[in-house]
């Protein structure tokens, strides 16, 4: 590989890394959220929109995971430590959701009190399973990918079909019957996988010639964005403004007709949903490479270790609304909190919206320094695990 060929790909790479970098930021709103006991969308239309913001966040994540194990692939040179790092990281994100994460998110030491299935543990699954097939040309596991999304409403069929397998399919997708173990299952791996092996394939296109690439990017990312308005809109016409209800909680109430838009359905993830989400962050994509102001140099460097980010800012979060309502209510209790995040708090202990995003702020402030350093040491002198993390 020429220097200026090793230059287009780190440019491409870096992009991926400020993409990342901005939904990390875009994640911390919502998990503030949790912790200040607003609800996950609506009354207001000032909270519908701080929960709509953060639904960039999962598809993004395992979309740029794709892409990312895409380039890693190119840069090793064999199909088989690929597949062993994907195999390696996703069993560890497994390990990882359900024990440090479940923690951090709960400051519950019983563990076997409420186990979550959430969005590090899909990342994991989908990153096995990428394992399997990245083997096949990166093309086609992309359209296999989309596939996949496009289909996902079969594999809802198999449990009632078999209902002998319900029960383990709840961890595939919707099912009539509870996940075993006693797990909640926030985030089912169908339609994920999906996301995440279209992402793969997408690393094809990003190899193509910057003006060339920048284009496209334009088209498919604006692309998939009018067809998620066209047919959200006319849906939402035709259902007297109804909107999706799972995406924000909004409800079965009459809701405007831009709430109903937006109101997409996130459990599991619908295929206007992914349309809503992923149509503008590939659009953004064509520009995140030239962010190369302050703004820029630190979102690429959230993008740049985002595991690291996602632990230290559950830990960062919880104790700072720790510390808040110790502040505003005189007790530092964590009761609230215990299954987090799910959480009920009485009205008297929630936030007004400018707290929240007070909280937040600061929070991605003192974020920011510790992460830069992680990157920077990261990048000079890791150490082995540092790989995973």
């Amino acid at each position: 590989m020429n220097a200026s060929t090793s230059a287009a790909v780190s440019d491409r790479i870096r992009s991926i890394d400020v993409m990342r970098g901005l939904v990390c930021v875009l994640m911390a709103i919502d998990h503030v959220r949790v912790y200040s006991g607003l609800p996950a969308g609506g009354p207001t239309a000032g909270i519908f929109l701080t929960r709509w913001v953060t639904h960039f966040v999962a598809p993004a994540f395992c979309f740029f995971a794709g892409t990312g194990a895409f380039f890693l692939g190119q840069r090793l040179q064999s199909t088989a430590a690929l597949r062993k790092f994907l195999i390696t990281r996703g069993l560890l994100l497994v390990v990882l959701e359900l024990t440090v994460i479940r923690f951090l998110w709960s400051f519950n030491p019983n563990l076997l009190e409420f186990s979550l299935a959430g969005v590090i543990w899909m990342l994991g699954w989908c990153m096995v399973l990428l394992a399997v097939v990245v083997g096949m040309p990166a093309r086609t596991v992309g359209w296999l990918g989309v596939a996949i999304v496009a289909l996902q409403q079969l594999f809802g069929l198999m449990p009632v079909a078999v209902g002998a397998i319900a029960s383990p399919w709840a961890f595939i997708y919707t099912s009539p019957a509870e996940a075993p173990f006693g797990i909640n299952v926030l985030y089912v791996i169908v339609p994920w996988v999906g996301v995440m092996m279209a992402g793969f394939g997408f690393g094809v296109l990003m190899q193509r010639e910057n003006t060339s690439r920048r284009r496209l990017l334009m088209r498919l990312g604006l692309g998939m964005t009018a067809a998620w308005l066209v047919i959200a809109t006319v849906a939402a016409l035709v259902g007297g403004g109804g909107g999706g209800g799972a995406a924000n909680d909004v409800g079965a109430r009459a809701t405007p007709l831009w709430m109903a838009v937006l109101n997409q359905q996130k459990y599991p993830a619908s295929q206007l949903f992914l349309l809503m989400t992923l149509g503008p962050a590939i659009a953004l994509l064509a520009y995140a490479e030239q962010w190369k102001g302050a703004l820029g140099r630190a979102l690429e460097i959230f993008g740049r270790v985002p595991m690291w980010y996602y632990l230290l800012h559950l830990l960062v979060i919880h104790l700072t609304a720790v510390a808040v309502n110790g502040v505003r209510l005189g007790s530092f209790g964590n009761a609230w909190f215990t299954t987090a995040p799910y959480t009920r708090i009485p009205d008297e202990g929630r936030w007004s919206l400018g707290l929240l995003y007070l909280v937040w702020a600061v929070c991605i402030l003192m974020l920011y320094p510790i992460c830069r350093w992680y990157a920077e040491r990261k990048r000079t002198n890791p150490a082995p695990w540092m790989r995973y993390i």
